[in-house]
């Protein structure tokens, strides 16, 4: 989010002497030290962002905006000052920005840990924190882009410290700007004598950025979408139109004024273009992009019916005063409010936050941000700014870090200190558990171990994997013995990988664990939300995974998989012939229940509602038709079929806990210990297998 106090500094032109006086500038400029304009498009940007964020507006772009609109303000402060001095006062700029932005963010992420303590569940809660803590350290960016965050998923995954990435991505811009601009001007001075080398690097910073953005957008998602490297353009652009800003300034009046119109209604009308199915970056946010930087120059000439007819009035000053205050709070507000509630978060509560996020960030600007900004001492001194910066952000941190390792979960549900675990111990714990769903018996150690215990036998492959390769982690049971089991599946196979490792371990037979994670054996099309696209990793690692398949000629093949919406006949039986002519014995295990919420925290939430945790078996056997027409096509080419239902649900429900252990440790995936107690839940089926 932009991130400057105030759109009030002029580019100027870089001296070629340091000592040399500041010329006055032509008549024919027209440049000023308040642009009434960026306040009012640094208003657009924000209620752009919170009308998206808060699903009133299905339109993107704010935050690019604020890029373009960070990139000038910052690029003319520090060209300017480069111009009158020959250098940059780094200690001063950083002074500056610890004022403006250290207040506002530790408080948020303070704050937001106290409410996400008290609201959200207890194990996302841990995850919230470690999202806190790069979050107050501006490397929030590239943990969301290794996790693979989906921004606009709808599913309870997202973390109240999410939206830091932009402010992360700006904060190492505010590092590394001010160092090469000061490296490439004395370059510039040296070599050239005029500004020529600072414009060529902008411009290969520009077109480099935006290169990668275009790329990467196709092949890794999350790391296009929060990567700095796909967004210095955005910031870069910014920078250059401050560079020739002088220059800019001595723009016709009509062609400026058309030049902002087009740039405000291209940069409108663009973002409500894009939608959840366009890539994002990449191409489609260059004409909010560009639109800004139109808006931006055109301005520079002040023409009198452009868009700052629009732009500048009170209401709009008022909201761009405002606006990193709004910005930091509205999405923790958004993501909390739910569970604060406790009920279905409909539209006009989306109106709610949006409005409420208003009133609490004009409280905060006006006690936190315009107190901190009166004290010109932290910039005259700036030892003083930088270490009222730099023990904000300590604070944050060391808050987070306490809240991860020392804070006390907020367990609400009873549990038993000696409670027995033994897991599926037969058809009647299941129906027992079936009975006792309001009041499981279960230990808080085995709740607390559970978010983490997803069975580390076996391997899967990650998304971006595009070939099956053997490793020695993927061979486990009895490795020295002579027959071979192959278990073929994505994460709903790898999920059975602890019943494997002891079945194969009891029956004498080496288990190949053969998976990837979202990929199914059986020739879907499948795309990806937090990819973006089409998951053709998938289609090329299947390839691969089945060619090593036949290479290995195992004794026998299991099948197992989660159930797609994209389910086809035809896709089940390219693979399901393909198997046939391997000529190895063939099993197929139906898909486990799905529950669709995260059990561990649903449990820990809940004293008195945990039956809520084991909801009707109809509501976990999503997609019924196509569970039914992947089995018919199982048995069509000769796959014994093994019904894993009776191992989870009973008597119409499919109980949370059973045996004392919970049954997943997510939305979706069985937790290591309950898997590990199915073993002699199919060790009949697969003893008889073996000898067949």
């Amino acid at each position: 989010m932009t991130t400057y106090p105030s759109p009030a500094v002029s580019p100027q032109t870089p001296r070629r002497h340091r000592a040399a006086p500041q010329q006055e500038p032509p008549e024919t400029d027209r440049l000023r030290k308040y642009r009434p304009d960026l306040q009012g498009l640094r208003a657009v940007a924000i209620m752009m962002v919170v009308a998206m964020h808060c699903g009133i507006l299905d339109i993107h772009g704010g935050v690019d905006i604020s890029f373009v609109l960070s990139g000038f303000l910052i690029g003319s402060q520090l060209l300017g000052e480069i111009s009158r001095t020959g250098k940059v006062s780094l200690s001063k700029f950083w002074a500056r920005r610890f004022r403006r932005l250290a207040p506002g963010a530790s408080l948020t992420i303070v704050v937001t840990a106290v409410f996400a303590w008290s609201f959200a569940g207890p194990f996302s809660f841990r995850d919230y924190m470690k999202d806190g803590f790069a979050a107050s350290l501006s490397f929030i960016n590239w943990r969301l882009a290794e996790n693979g965050t989906d921004y606009f998923a709808n599913d309870g995954s997202q973390s109240p410290y999410q939206h830091f990435w932009s402010l992360g991505i700006e904060e190492q811009f505010y590092v590394v700007a001010p160092i090469a601009l000061v490296v490439v001007a004395w370059l510039s001075r040296v070599l050239t004598r005029s500004r020529f080398l600072i414009g060529l690097f902008l411009a290969a910073a520009i077109a480099g950025s935006l290169y990668l953005s275009v790329t990467q957008t196709k092949s890794d998602q999350p790391l296009s979408y929060f990567g700095t490297q796909t967004r210095v353009w955005e910031l870069a652009l910014g920078v250059f139109v401050a560079l020739n800003a002088r220059l800019l300034s001595r723009m016709n009046l009509w062609l400026a004024g058309f030049l902002t119109w087009v740039g405000i209604l291209g940069a409108v009308g663009t973002a409500l273009l894009i939608n959840e199915d366009t890539p994002l970056p990449g191409y489609a946010v260059a004409g909010p992009v560009v639109g800004a930087a139109l808006v931006i120059a055109g301005g520079c000439a002040a023409p009198r019916l452009g868009a700052e007819k629009l732009l500048d009035n009170p209401v709009f000053d008022f909201i761009g005063n405002a606006s990193y205050s709004w910005y930091l709070l509205h999405w923790p507000l958004l993501i909390l409010f739910p569970e604060i509630i406790d009920r279905e978060f409909g539209y006009s509560d989306r109106w709610r936050v949006a409005v409420f996020s208003f009133l609490l960030a004009v409280c905060m600007h006006y006690l936190i941000e315009r107190r901190f900004k009166a004290n010109v001492r932290m910039v005259q001194i700036p030892w003083r700014g930088i270490l009222m910066g730099l023990s904000l952000t300590a604070t944050a941190a060391v808050v987070m870090t306490l809240a991860v390792r020392v804070v006390p979960l907020n367990i609400a549900v009873q549990t038993t200190a000696n409670a027995v675990t033994k897991g599926y111990q037969g058809p009647a714990s299941v129906k027992q558990a079936v009975e006792e769903r309001d009041h499981p018996v279960l230990s808080q150690d085995t709740l607390l171990k559970t978010p983490t215990d997803r069975g580390d036998h076996g391997c899967i492959d990650q998304l971006l994997v595009t070939a099956f390769v053997m490793q020695d982690n993927c061979v486990t049971g009895d490795t020295s013995a002579k027959k071979t089991m192959v278990l073929l599946g994505d994460s709903h196979a790898f999920q059975w990988g602890n019943a494997f490792n002891e079945l194969g371990l009891k029956l004498h037979v080496k288990v190949i664990n053969v998976t990837k994670s979202g990929c199914t054996p059986e020739v879907y099309k499948i795309t990806r939300e937090d990819l973006g696209r089409e998951y053709t990793e998938c289609t090329a690692w299947r390839k691969t995974a089945l060619d090593k398949i036949d290479e290995l000629h195992p004794d026998l093949i299991v099948v197992t998989n989660r159930v797609q919406w994209t389910t086809t006949r035809a896709g089940a039986d390219q693979t399901f012939k393909r198997l046939q002519a391997n000529g190895a014995k063939l099993v197929y295990m139906t898909d486990t229940p799905h529950p669709n919420f995260a059990v561990p925290d649903c449990l820990a939430q809940n004293s008195d509602g945990v039956a809520a945790c084991s909801p009707k078996s109809a509501a976990m056997l999503d997609f019924p038709e196509f569970r039914k027409a992947e089995r018919e096509e199982a048995e069509k080419y000769g796959f014994d079929v093994i019904d894993t239902i009776p191992a989870f649900c009973t008597t119409g429900y499919c109980p949370a806990v059973i045996g004392g252990e919970v049954v997943y440790w997510d939305y979706s995936h069985m937790s290591g210990a309950y898997s590990t107690s199915l073993e002699p839940y199919l060790r009949p089926y697969f003893k008889q297998f073996l000898k067949s």
